[in-house]
This record gives C-alpha cells, structure tokens and sequence, in this order.
C-alpha cells in the first residue's frame, strides 16, 4: 500500500491517488486496485506493472491483479509500446465514460445478480403454503423498485454523455419541472 505519512508534505498527485484509493475501499473496491486507476487515470503516459508496482509501493503481484481486475471492468486497456515487449497500460480519461463504465459495470455485478435471486423468491412465495401474505406483498414492493431502476438504468445509460452531462447540470430546473417539493399545487 502506498504509504505517506504527512500529506501537507507530498504532491497534489499522490494525494489524489491516496485519497482515490480510500474513495474506492468505501465503494467496496480494493484500495490498491483504486490507486492503480488513479495512478494511470493521471499519467501521461501508458506504464508497465513495474513502474506502477515502484510508483506506489505495491507488491508486483498485488499490482498484476489489480490490472486484471481494472481491465475487466474496462477502466484501463493494454498498450503497445514500441521497443517494449512488456504490457503498458492506459486509464480510460474521459469522466463520463468511466462513470458509465462502472455504472454498467456495478449493474451487472450487483444488480442483476439480485434480481435474479429475488425473481427465484417470488416465484418460490407465490406458491408456498402458509406464507403470511404481507411477505409476498413486501417481495412485490421490492420486485416492482428493483425492476423501476433496472428499467431507469437503462434508459440514463442509453443517454448520449453530452445529454446525460446536460441534464445532471439541470439539476433544480428538472424538479420544478416535474413540480416535485416546494410548493404543491392543487393536486
């Protein structure tokens, strides 16, 4: 693990790649692999696994894993180096894109797995003798969310990123809009 003990001391850079990788382990994302994309988000240039594994102080097979995983989601790709037989790797830089990368890609591994799962309940529920009907109602409730969002994920991931970034800058123009809080009117 990258270790700096006093940060007024060190670069804008290492902070940002510190404080990326306490961000990442709060979203359930392995530190080092937070620091990692932080490190290639912010380099100019693509690196290999050793200059990564020195820039932050990380065990070399630690720093292989990482990048698999990144590579994975689709936040980071090879890069060939000419004169250099050893994989590079890039950080994809565009702040929107990887926003929706890891939006699809948390949907998938998160999301759609739970659905499933709850589907297989339901299903189950629907036609098990002596089930109090409130727990099929709430299995409802929460089918009927989980299916609204998946529909809504969907849709906001189809957006193109120029409109997507448009109508997040909206923000209170969108909800007086849709009339929502403030003052009703009569409804």
């Amino acid at each position: 693990m990258t270790e700096i003990t006093d940060l007024s001391e060190s670069s804008a850079k290492s902070k940002f790649i510190l404080y990326w990788g306490d961000m990442g382990s709060q979203w359930g994302v392995n530190r080092s692999v937070a620091q990692i994309h932080a490190l290639l988000y912010l380099s100019e240039t693509a690196l290999n696994a050793e200059q990564i594994s020195n820039e932050l102080g990380i065990a070399r097979s630690n720093v292989s894993n990482s990048l698999k995983e990144l590579v994975g989601w689709r936040l980071i790709h090879r890069v060939p180096v000419p004169g250099d037989r050893r994989e590079h790797f890039e950080a994809e830089t565009d702040v929107w894109e990887m926003a929706l990368l890891i939006a699809k890609g948390r949907k998938e591994r998160e999301i759609d797995p739970a659905m499933r799962a709850l589907d297989i309940c339901v299903s189950q529920a629907t036609s098990e003798p002596g089930l109090h009907p409130v727990v099929l109602e709430r299995m409802h409730n929460m089918q009927d969310f989980l299916n609204t969002a998946d529909r809504w994920s969907n849709q906001m991931l189809s957006v193109p990123k120029a409109k997507l970034s448009n109508l997040m800058k909206m923000g209170d123009k969108v909800i007086n809009l849709l009339k929502i809080g403030g003052k009703k009117t009569g409804s």
